[in-house]
């Protein structure tokens, strides 16, 4: 997992990306069960710029969003998945229910979010285009959601 860095590494590693003239791609996520609805969007966020940035939401931010039974794998294990897929160049963790920190500090040039946001209320969105950053939305894959295979493992195996 060496690409899976605390936010002074990856700043280091932003800042010198920059230098070489690349653009850096910065999305943002729960990713608490994978599935081809993810792999897809990450792969079409990697194809916008050179480098792609996942913020991956903490236990505890993903608790705070998705309620106490959330996530159902750690983020330690989370950030080994996302960072192993061949579309990711580096993760990191957010301890905050949105990005915008992490944003303002990265300062990405592209911010991608899933079409089912409405782009002004994307946190960073505002930040990202005040230093000539641009937003991109990609259609989400129907029904694919971690939401959708908890409800068929429940159903399925029952709740215990």
């Amino acid at each position: 997992m060496n690409n899976v860095k605390s936010w002074e590494e990856l700043k280091k590693e932003v800042d010198r990306l920059h230098g070489e003239r690349k653009k850096i791609v910065f999305t943002n996520g729960c990713f608490d069960i994978l599935h081809a609805g993810h792999v897809r969007y990450l792969t079409q966020a990697r194809k916008a710029g050179d480098v792609l940035v996942v913020g991956l939401n903490s236990d505890s931010s993903v608790r705070k969003i998705k309620g106490e039974k959330r996530p159902i794998v750690p983020q330690n294990e989370r950030a080994e998945v996302i960072s192993s897929l061949e579309s990711v160049d580096y993760v990191t963790f957010f301890n905050e229910d949105t990005p915008l920190a992490l944003i303002e500090y990265l300062r990405p040039d592209l911010l991608v979010k899933g079409a089912d946001w409405r782009e002004e209320e994307i946190a960073g969105r505002d930040q990202v285009l005040s230093w000539g950053g641009n937003v991109l939305l990609i259609p989400l894959v129907e029904g694919a959601s971690t939401t959708n295979i908890i409800k068929k493992v429940v159903a399925a195996y029952g709740q215990t």
